[in-house]
């Protein structure tokens, strides 16, 4: 009896010990994230009309149908859209990976050999002997067929296989708002290389205009300097700035060129000739940005919620390396079958059960530094989420106030350009008139240039500010789907569809 208890004890006491170090492991915790923000943007024009939902294909917006076509499809035939949907696929493929390492395990091994022994004796002359001895030789064919099945399946006390799959769910979840991400920032940049490029052309359609003036009024000069009523060093003037003038149309040419190349990379048309798409040399102003606030940026950003999902991750494996520390409990049930067809036809069945049990002991140390490592890596998890909130926020806030200054801009720059087309056209007629000078006709020409190419950079820049402000905001992708059904296989259909939807 004294002996029964004894080995009872024996037997429990690793469990108890090992539990009582996974009480020590429990002190090492993630810290919980800030992710305080003010309840409204200081940017007056967050309070915009429209719903926000509007977001989640904000080109639409423009009311651009070149801009919608290349966006959508840009998210189907881009290099990025594509290596994007081939990380989503491998994500999915490692989920399943870990949820199928929980189910039973085991391999099916079976064997058929057949073999034909010939025995011969010499020296054997009595055939009553030779007879007799091939009756106990080994002589004639054998055939043998063997085949044996061992499943092993760890028994889940403690929750081992519940929080790997909530971890790898997690990982999941982050890559594939990492998918999302990647195509958000693609939408953004198909939009800001397109008004860059419609940018490149109103400027290269000015830079014609500017060279056609330029050499009327060399012409004129020329007439001028003919006749005596004008100098010879305004008309060379003059010509000088025609011609340079052709120069920076021939540059922005290029220049416009070279942005129509990167588009069609970026939109997966790499290889098509340049004149297969049309930039329209025009910067309509931008729309308003619907109305949201920063708690809708939190849930909207893609990076705010994949730095969220390697929290739940982190937290997730801290976990599991706490409970490394307990005892893992096996099911080892295995089957074995064996017919050997011979002179006598043997078969031989082994049916087994068993459960295995592994305690770790000389290697605790090791998990317990494991443990601490993992909440080193949990907490700086937590920080990433706390910076990427905070970056998130900023860049909204950024994004709005620069839509702000902006409108202003514009509108003053239209003015002044106005203005200062005024002020050449009363010039030019001054000029042809005899009124006015070579240089204060230069000087007024010059001025409405400048102020021109200022206006267009302007209008130009507010497009791109826009389109980086709707991505601040989180826009570019459906926000609407819910963080803890991704990694689920039930859902791979849905997610498969979206893929290929370009959704």
């Amino acid at each position: 009896m004294q002996r029964t208890v004894r080995s009872r004890l024996c037997a429990v006491t690793p469990v108890i010990l090992a539990t009582m170090l996974v009480g020590c492991a429990l002190d090492t915790r993630m810290p919980k994230p800030d992710t305080r923000l003010p309840t409204s943007f200081e940017a007056a024009s967050a309070q915009g009309a429209g719903d926000a939902s509007a977001l989640d294909r904000w080109w639409l917006l423009f009311n651009d149908g070149q801009l919608t076509d290349l966006i959508e499809q840009s998210l189907v035939s881009s290099p990025d859209a594509r290596s994007a949907v081939a990380r989503i696929k491998e994500a999915n493929a490692d989920f399943r990976e870990v949820v199928f390492g929980y189910l039973p395990q085991g391999d099916f091994k079976g064997a058929a050999t057949a073999e034909h022994v010939t025995t011969k004796y010499q020296n054997v002359n009595d055939p009553i002997l030779q007879q007799f001895l091939v009756g106990f030789s080994n002589a004639g064919n054998d055939k043998l067929y063997s085949g044996g099945l061992n499943v092993s399946w760890e028994l889940d006390l403690f929750g081992r296989d519940f929080t790997a799959i909530r971890a790898a769910r997690a990982d999941y979840a982050a890559q594939r708002f990492d998918y999302e991400a990647t195509r958000m920032s693609l939408a953004a940049a198909v939009a800001t290389q397109l008004f860059q490029a419609r940018g490149l052309a109103i400027q290269l359609a000015d830079a014609k205009d500017n060279a056609r003036l330029a050499r009327q009024l060399a012409e004129v000069g020329i007439k001028k300097a003919d006749i005596g009523i004008g100098t010879t060093a305004d008309s060379a003037r003059l010509e000088a700035d025609a011609i340079a003038l052709d120069a920076q149309a021939a540059q922005t040419d290029a220049l416009l060129k070279g942005a129509i190349r990167s588009l069609l990379v970026l939109i997966g048309r790499g290889a098509d000739p340049s004149a297969s798409l049309t930039i329209e040399a025009a910067a309509a102003p931008p729309p308003a940005v619907p109305a949201t606030a920063p708690g809708d940026v939190l849930a909207r950003r893609p990076d705010v919620r994949e730095a969220e999902a390697r929290v739940r991750s982190a937290a997730g494996r801290l976990k599991l390396d706490k409970l490394a520390i307990l005892p893992t409990f096996t099911l080892q049930p295995s089957y074995q079958y064996s017919q050997q067809q011979a002179q006598f036809t043997t078969i031989t069945t082994t049916g087994a059960a068993g459960v295995g049990v592994t305690v770790p002991f000389l290697s605790i140390p090791k998990l317990l530094a494991e443990v601490k490592a993992q909440g080193a890596r949990g907490e700086q998890a937590v920080i990433a989420y706390e910076k990427a909130v905070q970056t998130a926020y900023g860049d909204a806030e950024k994004g709005l106030t620069t839509l702000q200054a902006d409108e202003f801009r514009v509108g003053l720059l239209k003015t002044a350009t106005d203005k200062s087309r005024f002020a050449y056209d009363a010039a030019r007629k001054g000029y042809d008139l005899g009124l006015t000078d070579t240089t204060t006709l230069v000087q007024a020409e010059q001025l409405w240039r400048q102020t021109r190419a200022t206006y267009t950079a302007a209008a130009t820049a507010s497009l791109v500010d826009a389109v980086a402000t709707f991505k601040a905001l989180g826009g570019g992708w459906p926000a609407s789907v819910p963080n803890q059904k991704f990694g689920s296989i039930k859902d791979e259909t849905r997610d498969e569809l979206l893929v290929r939807k370009g959704h």
